[in-house]
């Protein structure tokens, strides 16, 4: 049985979030735990925030909790979450509300999409989403799988003597199920009404209630991704974590020309480290669609970055000239080769005075007029902060510590609506490069140019805390619409690993 193709019908989102936080040794619901900053929850909810596919959302909290999630909500600006309703003591008592909840100023005969998926599971790319939805314009139920890379083996227990294997099933079958699950309101809601006169009713997900109670209804399955991982056990925490620490997301594309021009047209940049490479280009692109920049650099305004009059100076002089400052970009950086034992103390202290230091004057002395302006603050890291490279320790370090400035600041600062991201480009053409590595073989480095173009389109966009990887076959230009930020930040792990 299938359901003929049609525009969607209105998809609600149900994230269920009653389950506690025993099995990672919190006493408070896991969903809540922080990770990368925000709480599990939070995460989840934002990819449905972003989801074209979505129109609206439910979140079935942890009794007790709910008030906790209605903070989180309004503070993070999430506009699609409709209702925060109280879960039952069960899986099913808590589908059950939901379902009730969807029903409600339904028409006689209105249907609706539905997907359910588990709060801490906040690693669920847009790709799976739309599937899904896209799924329920020929199916009535849709589950997300992937395969088994382990054997699976089924056991029996033997007296004192422990387990023992008593089958071991094809892998080739097995599948691996994750969430979201999605359904035809009226599908889901019928297995339900059915089962309630089952006294022996008893499900852990929403699928095998359709699979057992409504045997004539298919369940297609879409394929899942590895890493759309559930938050249960201790070293899930810890691995959330780093994949959130590693993901890159992909800088929205403007549509033509044009489209520059109207946004950058009136607008006021400063950029620090504007005398050549990516800053310079970066002005020139600016300038090229009307926006009024201020280009800063030690070789062509003398202006030092690790000096903080002078970054106060250039901020002050721009707003003066203008009214006002819409974005700040610092490019400025040293590179230094060499081993940390043989380096002296006037190179280590240049190499966090203008990698480190210089970069957090300079978004404290921003602030105030980004604040003003709704803004945004951009800075550069390298593909070598997730794994510091011999003989460049001071700038492997400094590198990392700007991805966590980015982060940081993008939390602290998003009540007063200030965006800071941070690009992340692969070895690129520029001559402080050259400077350290010599000449490389042509074809071998990224353009500077390109990097300015990406970082303008950060620059445009809505995101915030971000990083945006920028590579010669640029996936954030090819594939972002089919990728999420994880798959990207798994494939260019590897690619990082001659990076610089």
């Amino acid at each position: 049985m299938s359901v003929p193709h049609a525009a969607h019908p209105r998809t609600t989102a149900v994230v269920l979030a009653g389950g506690t936080g025993q099995r990672v040794g919190l006493s408070i619901p896991k969903q809540l735990l922080k990770i990368a900053g925000k709480a599990v929850i939070e995460h989840t909810l934002s990819i449905f925030e972003q989801s074209d596919s979505i129109d609206d959302v439910i979140v079935l909290m942890a009794p007790g909790f709910v008030p906790d999630v209605e903070r989180i909500v309004a503070k993070a600006g999430l506009t699609k979450v409709t209702k925060v309703i109280e879960g039952g003591q069960t899986r099913n008592e808590t589908t059950e509300r939901a379902i009730s909840a969807l029903g409600e100023g339904l028409a006689d005969g209105e249907d609706r999409n539905v997907l359910f998926h588990d709060a801490v599971r906040p690693l669920l790319s847009q790709r799976v989403i739309k599937d899904c939805v896209d799924a329920l314009d020929r199916y009535e139920a849709v589950d997300v799988a992937i395969p088994s890379a382990d054997t699976i083996i089924v056991t029996r227990t033997h007296g004192g003597d422990g387990e023992f294997i008593t089958e071991v099933p094809d892998r080739s079958r097995l599948r691996r199920g994750q969430t979201p699950q999605a359904f035809k309101l009226s599908t889901i809601r019928k297995a339900y009404e059915i089962a309630a006169g089952d006294p022996n009713f008893q499900a852990t997900d929403d699928c095998s209630v359709v699979l057992r109670y409504l045997p004539d209804v298919p369940i297609y399955v879409v394929a899942g991704d590895e890493y759309n991982m559930k938050v249960t056990q201790p070293v899930d925490v810890f691995i959330a974590d780093k994949l959130f620490q590693l993901a890159s997301t992909a800088a929205p594309v403007q549509a033509d020309e044009a489209a520059y021009r109207e946004l950058l047209s009136g607008k006021t940049l400063v950029v620090f480290g504007g005398s050549y490479g990516i800053g310079a280009d970066i002005a020139a692109l600016a300038e090229q669609y009307g926006a009024k920049v201020y280009a800063l650099g030690r070789s062509t305004t003398g202006t030092h970055v690790e000096n903080p009059e002078h970054v106060d100076d250039a901020l002050s002089k721009a707003y003066s000239a203008t009214g006002r400052i819409d974005y700040v970009i610092n490019t400025a950086g040293v590179l230094r080769i060499g081993k940390l034992a043989e380096t002296d103390n006037t190179t280590i202290q240049e190499a966090l005075n203008v990698n480190y230091l210089a970069p957090v004057q300079i978004a404290r002395a921003s602030y105030k007029y980004l604040a003003e302006t709704k803004g945004q603050l951009l800075l550069y890291t390298s593909s070598s902060y997730t794994r510091g490279r011999a003989e460049y320790s001071l700038y492997s370090s400094t590198k990392a510590a700007m991805v966590n400035l980015t982060q940081a600041l993008s939390d602290e600062w998003a009540g007063e609506g200030i965006r800071v991201n941070c690009v992340n480009p692969e070895r690129t053409a520029t001559p402080m490069r050259t400077k350290a590595f010599g000449v490389e073989p042509a074809g071998s480095l990224l353009s500077s140019e390109a990097v300015a173009r990406t970082s303008l389109d950060v620059l445009l966009s809505e995101l915030t805390g971000h990083v945006i990887d920028v590579r010669q076959q640029d996936p954030t230009r090819e594939a972002s619409a089919a990728g999420s930020g994880f798959e990207q930040a798994l494939a260019s792990v590897l690619d990082r690993q001659e990076d610089v």
